[in-house]
């Protein structure tokens, strides 16, 4: 199972929300509504069916594919968890590919491979999803596996002992990975003990006494019809799909009683940021990896696309500022590169880079100066001008499999409530002016920086 991060530019509640055309379908005596969306000129049509139990139905119907990808997902993460669950909600993605009322874990996994397809599922901070990528002609077998595994789940003690080993495994392995472990340690500095601020995974310490009934008690409380969004791209018919959905949920926990759909996440209370501060993990690695960064903006900000085109300039390529600083010009990493996440009610805005140890100090000297730089001075048009026309080009570029279309769906209904047009998402990056990224700039480089290293250092050696 994979982990994944936010996409840098989504839709939002303040796209478009223009639907046409209304209708209704009756199964069994329950009455949904459908709406169609404004065609896409650079898509295809978009579709989108509230059931009555609340639960949602998307798809984008693209005839000239072969393929489908089918995704369900839970507007649960990490973040939803108490100290004591850290690590429920991944815990869960695990075991639910382990066995239903009517499938073994076997017969989940071989269903889908038999027709040559593939299965996976990750968890974040904010929302969960479980997605199947079939042959359009296998469609309907991927909606009754994956409807199946996501609302039917046994949980079996002896499974439950199984994965316990794989995630406790999982942690290890992650561990070993510094590259990524500094990122993880950067966001504890920057949120500390907000579940934020946790690992996704849990720790051995929280997935170790975690027991069946406190999984199954997190199980039922979110994995609710009004909080899950299923999404579908690719050669297919809304109202079969809509059909096949209701077909599968029918007698399972997820067949509720009329219900309207949960609210997308609130931006309320904000989250209180920790100080800037520096946490070491010390480590005898061959390679010292830094992070340094502070609290950027939430994923409804609508300066969001301005940062993209900053974060693009600053350290989004080979061509950025960092990277040719860093790397080109001086050999000094051979990864170097900035990030930002947005979350419901935060966000953070970071660089990261990994170089000899002894070259640390005039990595994060280079990388001050040059964050100052941008703060002091901003960017020049042109630099604007590549920073949009890198943004424009890796939305639409990434709309190329049905995956990214699928995912573009559900993260539109599941995180903003909306979904933008393509046409309008690109209009909204050209709006973009120097003043908007130079004033994002001057405000988000100018805050203080936390630092988070790992390597063969102590926190004396950062105490300046």
């Amino acid at each position: 199972m994979s982990r994944a991060a936010s996409a840098p530019f989504t839709p939002d509640r303040r796209g478009v929300a223009a639907f046409r055309g209304t209708t209704g379908g009756r199964a069994g005596g329950a009455r949904a509504v459908t709406r169609t969306l404004t065609d896409d000129p650079l898509g295809g049509t978009v579709r989108r069916t509230v059931l009555p139990s609340g639960l949602r139905v998307l798809t984008e119907a693209i005839p000239t594919m072969r393929s489908v990808s089918f995704g369900i997902w839970v507007s649960v993460g990490s973040r939803d968890e108490t100290g004591p669950q850290a690590g429920a909600a991944h815990f869960l993605e695990h075991l639910l590919f382990k066995g239903t009322h009517k499938r073994s874990a076997l017969e989940i996994s071989s269903a889908i491979e038999a027709v040559g397809g593939e299965t996976n599922a990750f968890t974040t901070k904010e929302y969960t999803c479980y997605y199947a990528r079939v042959l359009d002609e296998d469609l309907p077998l991927a909606i009754d596996v994956m409807c199946d595994l996501v609302a039917d789940s046994v949980l079996t003690p002896a499974d439950v002992e199984t994965e316990r080993g794989v995630i406790l495994e999982e942690i290890a392995m992650h561990d070993d990975e510094p590259g990524d472990e500094v990122h993880d340690l950067f966001t504890r500095a920057v949120y500390g003990d907000h579940p934020l601020g946790r690992l996704i995974s849990g720790t051995e310490e929280t997935v170790t006494p975690m027991t069946r009934r406190q999984i199954q008690n997190f199980y039922r409380r979110h994995y609710t019809a009004p909080r899950i969004v299923i999404a579908a791209a690719g050669n297919l018919d809304h109202a079969a799909v809509v059909k096949l959905v209701r077909q599968a949920l029918r007698g399972t926990p997820l067949d509720t009683d009329p219900a309207v759909p949960a609210p997308f996440r609130a931006a309320t209370p904000a989250v209180r940021m920790k100080p800037a501060t520096t946490l070491v993990e010390p480590k005898e690695t061959e390679q010292a990896h830094v992070v340094l960064g502070c609290p950027g903006i939430d994923r409804l900000d609508d300066r969001r696309f301005a940062l993209g085109v900053l974060n693009n300039v600053l350290g989004g390529g080979m061509s950025s500022r960092l990277f040719q600083e860093i790397r080109e010009q001086r050999g000094l990493a051979y990864s170097v590169y900035s990030y930002a996440s947005q979350y419901a009610d935060s966000g953070l805005f970071a660089v990261y880079a990994g170089c000899a140890p002894g070259k640390v100090d005039e990595v994060l000297d280079l990388t001050r100066t040059e964050l100052a730089r941008v703060a002091a001075d901003g960017l020049t048009e042109a630099e604007v001008a590549r920073g949009k026309g890198m943004s424009k080009g890796s939305f639409v570029l990434g709309l190329e499999d049905t995956g990214s279309r699928m995912s573009r769906l559900a993260k539109g209904e599941l995180l903003y409530g909306d979904l933008m047009p393509v046409d309008e998402l690109l209009a909204r990056v050209d709006a973009v002016t120097v003043d908007d990224v130079n004033g994002l700039a001057a405000e988000l480089l100018g805050r203080p920086m936390s630092l988070a290293v790992v390597g063969p250092f102590g926190e004396s050696d950062f105490a300046a």
